[in-house]
């Protein structure tokens, strides 16, 4: 395999002397890979020399591309790690080390132990990430070139690889800023993972590419014009979205109810300038040409990212009211934003201190402190919640920046700054006005915390997903920390309050309390109902698991009207299709445990078990086992829902039920005492949107308790 693309890329930056390096490294592996071969009958040697030139055109170090042409040396050929520092240097071998301790990572183990496994693994990588950044730079070039020589190993392996490649690599290679190997390593895998959708998007993009770069082209002709009449001298590129940002658009416009038709922004323009003024005399000129969506506009020269990336993002309406995405950024900002902290290595490389390039990675050492106190869960939470994820910018009000995950909270800044600040919080200020503390932040908010000086602690409201005070898994791990710090009795005690609320409001009753303790893998129901207490349980969990269901998705069923209701998802004695019908008196509802009764004309009528009609029953011999079969209709369910009496409340009321996607079928109210006792019938599709809605309207201001409501008298015959 000829050196020559590689030698001839890294001489465009690498001095003289360090050349040698990278050529005595390459001989070297040329000589231990000899009569090696790949599953794909490629020469062994091929993927070091792919993976070397990867880090060339990220432009690192002559120590790092040598480490990528030995990194297979040591556990390939058996040449002891002692030799190649001999021949190299500590420096280059200690790379080799970290690279080759990676690589033995499996990623890929049995359905048991996987998440485990996967977590153990990550925090290995993080701490190679902290030793020596580039490890990881090497590593990602490694899996690149895995990727694109995947079709030679079995469809399995290239699924899993595929799949970690997709959940691990690419979200990795963006929190570094390497768009480069991002946006490869995102379309491979894909293009393995869901292949008839990755050549659908692909025809559709070409079938459209002419109309799109005849626009661009004319849109540019303009552009250019204008920036010479102002004398400001830039280069002008139209950017094709790639396969997989496209996938997931028009996974957002489907939601949206659109179409492929409606994405405009396939192709974006990059203006490319000398200067930082520059970039914002440009910026006045696309906006006194085209009609910009402020909502649309982001300066993240102002405001950088913490990978160093720095840009001026604007969309305007062009030829009417077609939108275009440009992005304005000097020649090194566009360095960095395609090289990311590998950009910044050379920096550090050069310079005597390291602090610039260490703020840059302050993220990571900040994970690498919490990583230490987290589990499994939490440690792989964490880093889809807090690492792998865009964020928000956001000012201290000594005018600091933090960053936190895009959907954060008051709350989630106030657990960053300091533990003891979540604890104590009692309220926020963004930008000077008082808001709610599941308030979302945005970029370049300025956030002010409110505390009490009294011992007061978290609320344990604030675990409740529904609720949405927290986002990231750092502010939850603190919160559950504190509950779990209290006193076991106290757990104890607040844990069966909550079972017991839980229970009434979804109108369940337990035969055997040890039951459900068992359904969550607790021997006792003390510690069962005593890890509720410290929040290692939330009420969603507990709710969705007596009920038996899973997770509602995210697609809602089209909601058929309450008069329209059948039972053809219901099975008698495992059969389905006879005739059957919901009982009035208790209405059952997916999830609950159910019981048949023979009518004499009108074929079943199902019961929930517990209904005192079915308890009542003298003919024992006319109950019949049924089950609940594939669910697709609705349900009228019961609700009552106490609160106090306001201006607005049915408004707030109805409002989460319509978000929820639940139909309405009746609703009344009474009033006692400035209580107002709303009584509704909502047409619901499981248990586990049942508790989903009821927990939503807990949140709505006023409301005191929303619970299903008691079943009939039992005058009500089966």
């Amino acid at each position: 395999m000829d050196a020559s693309s590689l030698m001839e890329k890294t001489k465009e930056y690498l001095p003289p002397e360090k050349l040698a390096l990278v050529e005595a490294a390459y001989q070297f592996a040329l000589n231990a890979h000899q009569g090696q071969v790949r599953k794909s009958g490629a020469p062994y040697l091929d993927h070091p020399l792919q993976t070397a030139i990867a880090l060339a055109d990220l432009q690192l170090d002559a120590a790092t591309l040598a480490a990528a042409l030995l990194h297979d040396v040591p556990e390939d050929c058996g040449v002891p790690l002692a030799e190649i520092e001999a021949k190299f240097g500590s420096e280059v071998s200690k790379l080799v080390d970290g690279t080759t301790k990676l690589s033995k990572l499996s990623w890929r183990t049995g359905a048991v132990n996987k998440r485990e496994s996967q977590a153990e693994n990550l925090r290995k990588m993080l701490i190679a990430m902290a030793e020596d950044l580039r490890v990881v730079f090497i590593k990602l070039a490694d899996r690149l070139h895995n990727m694109y020589t995947l079709g030679a190993l079995s469809p399995g392996k290239r699924h899993d690889i595929a799949q970690e490649t997709l959940e691990v690599y690419a979200p990795l290679a963006h929190r570094l800023g390497i768009w480069k190997l991002k946006w490869q390593l995102e379309d491979l895998a894909f293009r393995y993972l869901e292949p008839r959708q990755y050549h659908k998007i692909a025809r559709l993009v070409a079938t459209r590419r002419t109309q799109r770069e005849g626009f661009i082209t004319e849109i540019t002709k303009l552009l250019r014009q204008e920036l010479d009449k102002a004398s400001i001298k830039a280069e002008i590129s139209g950017r094709p979205k790639h396969i997989y940002s496209i996938y997931n658009k028009m996974n957002k416009y489907s939601a949206q109810g659109r179409d492929f038709g409606d994405i405009h922004d396939l192709f974006a323009l990059r203006v490319l300038v000398d200067s930082v003024s520059d970039c914002y005399k440009a910026l006045g000129i696309i906006h006194n040409l085209w009609h910009p969506l402020p909502e649309e506009f982001s300066d993240f020269i102002a405001n950088p990212k913490d990978t160093g990336y720095q840009s001026l993002h604007t969309t305007v309406l062009c030829q009417g009211t077609t939108p275009l995405e440009i992005q304005i950024r000097t020649y090194d900002m566009h360095r960095i934003a395609d090289y990311g902290l590998a950009a910044h290595w050379r920096y550090k490389e050069a310079a005597k201190q390291d602090t610039p390039f260490e703020e840059k990675i302050v993220w990571l050492r900040q994970l690498i402190e919490w990583q230490s106190e987290l589990g499994t869960e939490e440690f792989l939470e964490s880093l889809k919640t807090d690492v792998f994820i865009d964020q928000v910018f956001v000012y201290t009000p000594k005018g600091e920046i933090k960053a936190l995950p895009k959907g954060a909270t008051p709350l989630d800044f106030a657990y960053r700054i300091h533990t003891e600040l979540g604890h104590r919080c009692i309220g926020a200020k963004v930008n000077g006005r008082l808001v709610p503390l599941n308030h979302k932040l945005n970029n370049g908010d300025i956030m002010e915390i409110m505390t009490t000086k009294a011992d007061r602690g978290p609320s344990l409201d604030w675990l409740n997903p529904e609720l949405g005070y927290v986002k990231t898994s750092h502010a939850r791990e603190k919160i559950r920390q504190w509950f779990k710090r209290q006193e076991r009795a106290q757990n104890i005690e607040r844990g069966k309050q909550i079972v017991d609320r839980e229970l009434k409001r979804l109108g369940i009753s337990l035969a055997n309390s040890e039951e459900v303790a068992h359904l969550f893998n607790y021997e006792s129901f003390d510690d069962f109902v005593a890890a509720i207490g410290y929040g290692g349980i939330t009420p969603h969990q507990l709710a969705l698991k007596l009920a038996a269901e899973p997770e509602p998705p995210p697609a809602i069923a089209k909601i058929l009207p309450a008069e329209k209701v059948t039972t053809s998802g219901i099975q008698v004695l495992g059969v389905g299709d006879l005739l059957t019908h919901l009982a009035s008196c208790c209405h059952p509802l997916p999830g609950d445990d159910i019981i048949g009764y023979i009518t004499r004309s009108h074929g079943v009528n199902v019961h929930r078990r517990d209904c005192i009609n079915i308890t009542n029953e003298k003919e024992k011999e006319r109950l019949i086992e049924v089950s609940w079969g594939q669910i697709h209709e609705v349900y009228p369910v019961g609700v009552q829902i106490d609160a106090w009496d306001r201006v607005g409340l049915l408004r707030d009321i109805t409002t989460v039920v319509a978000e929820e996607k639940v139909n309405i079928a009746s609703i009344s109210t009474t009033e006692q005492d400035n209580v107002i006792s709303v009584f509704a019938t909502f047409e619901i599709r499981s248990m586990a949107q049942l508790t989903q809605l009821l927990s939503k309207i807990q949140g709505v201001r006023g409301v005191i308790s929303a619970t299903r409501s008691s079943q009939a008298k039992a005058s009500l015959s089966p």
